[in-house]
């Protein structure tokens, strides 16, 4: 089915005035957003911004959590629809009024969300054309369905059979997939929020590769991200959104924009250093683990973490290195009331003496935190308050005689609003409203109201812009000044070599070695990281 408008056509929902007789192609931008201004209650999110792309150009859009990025690309595909906001979108050379994503996607815009839209039991070819089946008749025609699929999947680099189940495959195949999925809708203007977010070094790489391969078929691109390396490396054209205003565009060819100039203009000055300073204040052990084991929870006979032992004292910050399965967030699961894994074996000692945290709630009465990786799935409730989040993980704080003190929980959240400058006018705000260096913050607020000993961060910056992630630094600092233990587990390694004191390095479940602050480089963490299990050989 042909699902782009002819030439001189209106989609639906569009509507192509006197002013839009300019030839189609004839343009060198394919698409203009023309002062943009967007407001939720109580919130202007965009003022007047402008957009210009031109025709096969990888177009980044960078900002600070909260700058508005998203926003404006809902608005361009319609998941805004035309009346919401104010201003024009010109594609084409034709003003667009798009009501739905249907209608952005008929003339040819597609997007692919940070939080992938596929369905997880259905297989590639059923995800793939949801909504677009290949179909005489009202019957779907499955030969023609996987075989379509099957090219799409070549197209985009991906081996694997169609009929694969969603769920049985990584993240990063799962993002080829949406991308087979716009490459069926015959985009023009395919636009990505944060697509290497959730990936590996590897995946990222693939990812970016193919995007670049897009660009040179003619397809135009616009790329949010917070990884300013991969913007560097990869966008044609920079623009930089702040506090929901264009500040300026980058022309990424000249030789003086790099990823200090970027920065300048998202954050409104230089960041001369990354990572704050911070002198540490060591005291006595307070957390030790040794020997511990943990086994996977459907395949019992595999290790997932083997013999593993650390340890923290208190105003330290210790970090856990790896790659993508090396069993750093199974080992953190399994410690934090063994809430992952199966025949897990080994002691936990604290402050000297051993515990036993058989449940989480026996690891929060010894005073062990852990902030999840998946803040949106695991560490927040999105559809609630940030008042109800903070005090989530200790409720008995502001409690008496099991009924909630509504005005107390209110007095703390705002403490905590204030002290780690959560961005938001009220802590009635639903998180699932918030930017993600925001949510991150109602994480730390959430644990640190628990008053733990030792925090287990899991990559407390996933997501977040480089001047929020500043402040995440800062915060760490503050508790280890306070003297808790923190363990930081961080697919970043410059992020680990600037904040922590010591790093452990974890390969396929087994630690490989432990290296202080000072001896720490890239490449010796990224030796022990790719070490091997011992072979005897036979």
């Amino acid at each position: 089915m042909d699902t782009t408008a002819g030439p001189g056509a209106a989609a639906p929902g569009n509507t192509a005035g006197p002013q839009d007789a300019v030839d189609a192609t004839g343009s060198d931008h394919i698409l203009e957003m023309r002062g943009i201004t967007k407001r939720f209650p109580g919130v202007l999110a965009l003022s007047d911004v402008n957009l210009s792309v031109r025709r096969g150009e990888i177009h980044a859009i960078c900002g600070e959590n909260g700058a508005g990025k998203s926003t404006l690309m809902k608005v361009l595909s319609g998941v805004y629809p035309h009346g919401s906001y104010d201003g024009d979108i010109v594609f084409e050379g034709r003003t667009a009024e798009f009501k739905s994503t249907r209608d952005s996607e008929h003339v040819g815009i597609v997007i692919i969300h940070q939080e992938l839209a596929l369905s997880p039991f259905l297989s590639i070819a059923e995800n793939i054309f949801l909504g677009n089946e290949r179909a005489a008749r009202g019957v779907i025609d499955w030969n023609h369905t996987n075989s379509e699929a099957a090219k799409l999947l070549a197209r985009v680099g991906l081996d694997e059979r169609p009929d694969t189940r969603i769920i049985d495959i990584g993240v990063g195949k799962q993002q080829l997939v949406e991308i087979a999925k716009a490459l069926s809708k015959e985009v023009k203007l395919l636009i990505l929020d944060e697509p290497t977010a959730a990936l590996n070094d590897e995946d990222s790489a693939h990812l970016l590769g193919l995007i670049s391969g897009l660009r040179d078929l003619g397809i135009t691109s616009i790329i949010i991200s917070h990884k300013l390396n991969e913007i560097e490396a990869i966008a044609d054209t920079t623009t930089v959104i702040r506090d929901g205003q264009t500040i300026e565009t980058l022309d990424m060819r000249d030789p003086g924009v790099n990823e200090e100039r970027i920065i300048r203009g998202m954050v409104g000055r230089s960041l001369d250093h990354r990572f704050p300073e911070h002198t540490p204040s060591i005291g006595d052990e307070v957390l030790r683990i040794e020997d511990w084991t943990v086994h996977h929870p459907l395949d019992q006979s595999r290790k997932v973490v083997d013999g593993a032992s650390l340890n923290v004292r208190r105003g330290e910050i210790v970090g856990i290195a790896g790659l993508m399965g090396a069993g750093r967030t199974e080992l953190a699961m399994s410690v934090f009331g063994r809430s992952y894994g199966a025949h897990i074996s080994g002691r936990v000692y604290k402050d000297g003496k051993q515990v036993n945290l058989h449940t989480v709630g026996d690891a929060i009465k010894a005073g062990i935190a852990y902030a999840t990786e998946d803040r949106k799935h695991y560490g927040l409730n999105l559809i609630a308050t940030i008042r109800d989040n903070v005090s989530g993980a200790a409720i008995h704080k502001v409690s008496g005689r099991g009924v909630i003190d509504r005005n107390e929980e209110l007095k703390v959240a705002e403490r905590f609003r204030k002290e780690l400058n959560i961005r938001t006018p009220t802590v009635e705000a639903l998180v699932g409203k918030l930017s993600g260096g925001n949510q991150q913050k109602v994480v730390l607020s959430k644990w640190i109201f628990s008053d733990p000993d030792v925090l287990i961060l899991d990559e407390p910056t996933r997501g977040i812009d480089v001047g929020a992630k500043y402040e995440i630094y800062t915060i760490i600092n503050r508790l280890a000044d306070a003297g808790k233990g923190v363990i930081v587990i961080s697919s970043e390694l410059p992020e680990l070599l600037g904040i922590c004191d010591r790093i452990y390095t974890l390969s396929q479940g087994r630690i490989t070695g432990e290296v202080a602050r000072q001896d720490a480089t890239q490449e010796r963490l990224m030796h022990y990281m790719t070490m091997e299990k011992d072979v005897t050989p036979r």
